[in-house]
């Protein structure tokens, strides 16, 4: 089985390649420039670097939402291409993956990313076994709200993703006792991988989860668009 993931749901893009069971190749870029101008030079990398064909890949995987409006296009429009030919396409929660990246840690890993307007998209998820254990859906919330929630929780709690800082900051500030079981993951690993993607795309397939064709990937925004949100304020107005 090979997993072809990208990664474009925030600032940082990445792509990688997971074939039976094993990461061998993921390129990683946070560098201000566009998704639209990096990602099909890092897959195509990943490609070549591991020798393997878009013909040869079993299901293309992608970050699904929340997270930007157009990184989230940019990563669905660059899959269904790729997919065209016929393999599948499966969607997969960005916060999922970004759980996956930290596997490795014994408490509450709790992602967040920026949402503006001093909210964060956010779940929250543990490992047991190795296996990740969803302790809420996805969601946008108010930080405050996710700050009270943390204070319920009495493990220890890893903080990442691009809101991760935010959040952590608004706790230094006003709950600084909570910074004893909360912390803040470590710069190369703050941000999500598309090594997460793959690997929970593996999982949502090895628990009989189906790929389906590209023009039947759906994204998962959480939110309307900001264009969206003013024009029905616009008309709640009139």
């Amino acid at each position: 089985m090979i997993i072809l993931g990208v990664e474009s749901s925030a600032c940082a893009a990445s792509a990688a390649i997971l074939k039976d069971g094993k990461l061998i190749c993921e390129n990683y870029l946070n560098n201000g420039l566009t998704h639209s101008v990096t990602l099909l030079p890092m897959i195509k990398a990943a490609l070549d670097f591991s020798g393997i064909s878009t013909s040869q890949v079993d299901v293309f995987a992608v970050s699904a939402g929340p997270g930007s409006f157009t990184g989230l296009r940019i990563g669905a429009a660059t899959i269904k291409g790729l997919a065209s030919q016929g393999a599948g396409c499966l969607g997969v929660s960005t916060l999922l993956s970004m759980a996956y990246d930290h596997s490795d840690f014994d408490g509450v890993v709790c992602p967040c990313m920026d949402a503006r307007c001093s909210q964060v998209y956010n779940a929250l998820f543990s490992f047991e076994n190795g296996e990740v254990k969803r302790l809420c859906e996805d969601r946008a919330l108010m930080l405050d709200e996710l700050i009270c929630e943390l204070k319920e929780i009495k493990s220890d709690v890893l903080l990442v993703g691009d809101g991760a800082r935010l959040c952590y900051n608004m706790i230094k500030e006003k709950c600084p006792e909570l910074l004893l079981t909360v912390s803040l993951a470590a710069e190369n690993r703050l941000y999500q991988h598309a090594g997460g993607v793959c690997a929970a795309a593996e999982k949502m397939l090895q628990n009989g989860e189906k790929a389906v064709s590209a023009d039947k990937l759906m994204l998962n925004y959480l939110r309307l668009p900001q264009a969206e949100r003013e024009l029905i304020k616009k008309e709640n107005k009139k």
